[in-house]
């Protein structure tokens, strides 16, 4: 997998505050959204300008935005935002303090209602924005639901994930791919990209016939139906039977004299297993329909989890549809010298000049491998759909893979070829260590929701709020907060970064968490229905620091989905909620909002509570997340 070196576009949250994006993005991302008509942007940019424009009239040479960095003021000093200055010193030949002053001066007087003050800090330019800014932000984007998203911008992406195998059910691993893909998704359509949702089922091979060869031996004819289990249970059930019965038949042989590597290879239930394989691509109409029958029991359950969990796709594809794609393309590059074919037939191509080594596209008997079927699908998506960018949300155990079929595609010079980017994730686990699949200890996805919910419960329980909740609206909740505090939690780490997922601490109502945000979502939803911003004619009166602290948070909101879409990565957007949550709650605890000292107090604080809300609730849509009105 090709790793990335570009600096991430944005800081992280430090210290409790949000640092502004940086003067240049550097992006992995070779199609950033070309709109940036919004609120944080401009300002930003109309900063920038200012900057620009002032360098010039001072100094009379030709200035770049690389001449100079903006980023947040520090809390300890006074401004809104910092214009770093050192860059500048060696080509004006100044001091700082000298450049600043010059500077600070010349944007006062060129720009009087937007830069009302400044201040210089050992080279940092410190610039206090106009309360009538921040005003006119509240008062014009308080309300609009779309704050922060983007016009359609022409370009069209799909992005893959999920990718399940039909042997077992979904489990952690495939959740936390799922609420990846899913996010990401919906965070590229809200800057402007239209989005295809994909799925690659993996339907065929070894491993469903492990669990078919299982089910034929032991399993007397029962069904999902005639055991009460959920279909995806049931046949998983029978993988962990195969495994079982192999170790069985494998410690047998070795008693009776045969190496472990020899019985490894002829336990009985494997040799049955690769004949029942062979008679799948065969065709044999009692394999194929048994195939058929054991995979539907594990599409059903397989829909009514996505359903709960909320995942959904646009277009499925199947490995017993694509295996046999990309033959024609190997044969193709053939001729054109880009592989080549060993003394046993077999079609090889030699990656070694690009760090890798030699790869098998073609096995001796003509078939294909998993990366001849790549590489066929993704020419299938591009002639299906004309897309500008194929994402696949894959686990980081794929990097290799993900690195050839990208090299092979360019070498074939394939259209799609740049357009391949492998979004990368690791591997989530239990406090308890890894899962084992074949061995039954993998935790279901299903149970984990199940174990959430019911953690939920109690925790909200606990609390002592809900006692006039009627069952049904406690039901909802109770999946609401479970799934939020399962969703945020996996959402929450960066995506590249390997992660324990610990279910007691995701559904603290007190940390980092997603009830943490959906409770301040509440908590402003009952102030909200006590009271509601009407219209205020008051002269405007100076906002208080905390008041200030919520609308920055706020105004961060556009740059924020902007940046999560560069990185592809959804824990920005969870980042900046717990921000904006924490702000708001502190800014909550000391100012009083039915009780303002003003009416015009009052109408602005309200105002401030209604883009709040609407914020977290864009936000946390944004990650998969629902947010009660009550809780």
């Amino acid at each position: 997998m090709r790793k990335d070196n570009a600096k991430s576009p944005i800081d992280r949250v430090e210290g409790g505050k949000y640092e502004q994006i940086n003067r240049a993005i550097v992006s992995i991302w070779p199609h950033p959204p070309i709109n940036h008509y919004f609120c944080s942007m401009s300002l930003v940019k109309t900063i920038q300008a200012n900057v620009l424009k002032a360098l010039t009239s001072i100094y009379s040479g030709s200035f770049t935005e690389k001449d100079f960095q903006i980023n947040q003021t520090k809390p300890e000093f006074e401004g809104d935002y910092t214009i770093v200055l050192f860059s500048l010193v060696k080509s004006l030949k100044l001091s700082p303090e000298t450049i600043g002053a010059q500077l600070g001066e010349q944007l006062i007087q060129q720009n009087p209602a937007l830069f009302t003050a400044y201040n210089i800090i050992k080279g940092f330019l410190n610039l206090s924005i106009a309360d009538a800014y921040w005003q006119g932000l509240l008062e014009n984007q308080h309300n609009d639901r779309c704050y922060g998203k983007q016009a359609m911008n022409g370009k069209k992406v799909m992005v893959e994930y999920s990718s399940p195998n039909t042997n077992k059910p979904l489990h952690l691993g495939h959740l936390r791919n799922n609420f990846l893909g899913w996010s990401v998704a919906e965070i590229l359509k809200a800057n402007g990209y239209e989005v295809l949702k994909s799925c690659i089922v993996n339907d065929r091979g070894i491993h469903i016939c492990k669990s078919m060869i299982a089910w034929q031996r032991f399993a007397n004819g029962a069904t999902p139906e005639s055991t009460g289990m959920k279909g995806d249970h049931f046949v998983g059930d029978y993988y962990v039977k195969f495994n079982d019965a192999f170790k069985a038949e494998v410690k047998d042989l070795v008693e009776k004299g045969m190496s472990e590597a020899e019985a490894e290879k002829n336990a009985p239930i494997l040799l049955a297993t690769q004949q029942m394989l062979h008679d799948w691509e065969a065709g044999e109409p009692a394999v194929m329909a048994l195939w058929k029958k054991m995979n539907g029991w594990v599409y059903e359950g397989f829909d009514v989890t996505y359903r709960t969990i909320g995942s959904d796709f646009d277009q499925t594809y199947y490995e017993s549809d694509t295996y046999l794609l990309g033959k024609d393309i190997v044969q193709k590059g053939l001729q054109e010298k880009v592989f080549f074919k060993k003394e046993d037939g077999s079609v090889w191509i030699d990656l070694t000049a690009d760090g890798l080594d030699e790869k098998l596209v073609l096995r001796k008997d003509g078939t294909s491998v998993y990366i001849t079927q790549d590489i066929g699908l993704a020419q299938q998506k591009y002639d299906q759909y004309q897309i500008d960018k194929s994402i696949y949300v894959i686990g980081d155990e794929q990097n290799y893979h993900m690195k050839v079929l990208k090299l092979i595609a360019q070498k074939l010079g394939l259209p799609y070829a740049d357009d391949i980017y492998h979004l990368s994730y690791g591997m989530v686990e239990l406090p308890s260590g890894k899962m084992k699949s074949r061995e039954g200890t993998v935790v279901d996805a299903d149970d984990l929701v199940a174990e959430m919910i019911e953690t939920a419960k109690n925790h909200t329980e606990a609390l002592g709020k809900v006692k006039d909740f009627s069952p049904a609206e406690l039901e909802a909740l109770y999946q609401t907060i479970g799934l939020g505090a399962m969703k945020f939690y996996l959402l929450r780490v960066d995506p590249k970064k390997k992660m324990i997922f610990n279910p007691e601490e995701s559904i603290d109502f007190h940390g980092f968490t997603g009830p943490f945000v959906q409770y301040t979502y509440a908590r402003i939803k009952s102030i909200l229905r006590k009271d509601a911003p009407g219209k205020s004619t008051a002269p405007k009166s100076p906002l208080l620091k905390l008041e200030k602290e919520v609308l920055y948070v706020l105004e961060q909101f556009p740059s924020i989905i902007e940046a999560a879409a560069i990185e592809l990565n959804p824990s920005v957007i969870a980042n900046y909620l717990f921000l904006l949550a924490k702000t708001f709650n502190s800014f909550y605890t000391e100012h009083s909002i039915g009780n303002a000292e003003t009416a015009e107090k009052k109408h602005l604080r309200l105002q401030l509570s209604v883009m709040t809300a609407n914020v977290i609730q864009s936000g946390m849509q944004l990650l998969g997340l629902s947010v009660p009105e009550r809780m």
